[in-house]
């Protein structure tokens, strides 16, 4: 088991790993060797995320989500295979732990106080006054 949260933990045989050939750096060795890993994580079939984990996942996922529900990860930052395997995990795992966290509670509007209406129109006032000055000067 892989532990995302305190509460969600993931199973391994629920992740399939691909490996591809790697665009990017790498000399020779970029054309012969597959560094490259795609990581894929059924998560409509998980049994480990609980249904709003899992809405807030597929919603978050974006395009890298199919229509059977699959997020597939690919990591090619690095040379070897281990660190890309690391890091696909690594942003997998950052994925869930983003949608296991609540949405913040909405926010509830609220009304000016009397003082900041009164400084508002202070500032208004005082502006007005500083225009008003700018005028041509009244002849007496």
């Amino acid at each position: 088991m892989i532990p995302v949260t305190n509460r969600i933990a993931i199973a391994e045989d629920e992740l399939t790993e691909d490996f591809i050939r790697a665009s990017g750096p790498g000399g020779q060795n970029v054309n012969k060797v597959e560094t490259a890993v795609q990581l894929r994580f059924n998560a409509r079939l998980s049994p480990n995320l609980p249904d709003t984990v899992r809405a807030r996942l597929e919603r978050l996922a974006g395009h890298r989500l199919t229509q059977d529900g699959v997020i597939i990860i690919t990591a090619q930052r690095f040379r070897t295979r281990e660190r890309n395997r690391e890091d696909a995990l690594e942003r997998l795992i950052e994925l869930i732990r983003e949608a296991a966290t609540p949405p913040p509670p909405p926010r509830r509007p609220t009304r000016p106080t009397l003082a900041s209406k009164k400084r508002r129109l202070e500032g208004k006032s005082k502006r007005a006054d500083v225009k008003r000055g700018r005028g041509k000067p009244v002849a007496d």
